[in-house]
């Protein structure tokens, strides 16, 4: 394995999806199942590459800035102590019980009420909204976050990221 040079430059941390491309449309596979929407509510497939020297553990944060929350925005998944050597979430892995994650991760509750993966469900009508996957590289090999609300798990993850990957979907309903 040849060194790098001094002040080269490393590969960009790097995530994506076979399901979505970047800033593009979610599949209805993805979108929730309920409030009016009639997905089949299955996280997407995910791959990352190039996480940075010193990483730990991963966690992911799936948020909808758009939603009408008076700022708040809207959790739809976070999955933290994914392991350092983890290159990938395959699709369906945000089921509740946690059972499709690699072993060790934990899931926080999101603001469905509950933990996993929920999918994209914003008004009818709205603009389509946001949604932004951020993989976090992480400088500890886990957090401790059970019982955590999302807010609590979010300030958690960024005090302790050293790096962090995003990939933005969109969706919007017309009725």
């Amino acid at each position: 394995m040849a060194a790098r040079r001094k002040g080269a430059a490393r590969a960009q941390f790097k995530l994506v999806s076979p399901d979505f491309r970047p800033n593009g449309p979610i599949a209805m596979e993805q979108v929730f199942n309920g409030f009016g929407c009639s997905g089949q509510n299955i996280s997407p497939a995910l791959g990352w590459s190039d996480a940075p020297e010193g990483t730990k553990s991963l966690a992911l944060l799936v948020h909808d800035p758009d939603a009408p929350t008076g700022g708040a925005g809207w959790w739809h998944w976070l999955v933290v102590n994914i392991p350092a050597g983890a290159t990938q979430l395959r699709k369906d892995a945000g089921k509740a019980d946690g059972s499709n994650l690699p072993f060790g991760c934990a899931q926080i509750d999101t603001d469905f009420g509950g933990p996993g993966w929920g999918g994209p469900c914003p008004p009818v009508g709205d603009k389509p909204h946001r949604y932004n996957f951020t993989l976090y590289a992480l400088k500890v090999d886990g957090l401790d976050v059970g019982g955590a609300s999302a807010s609590l798990a979010g300030y958690m993850v960024n005090a302790n990221a050293i790096g962090k990957a995003k990939l933005t979907g969109k969706f919007g309903r017309k009725k």
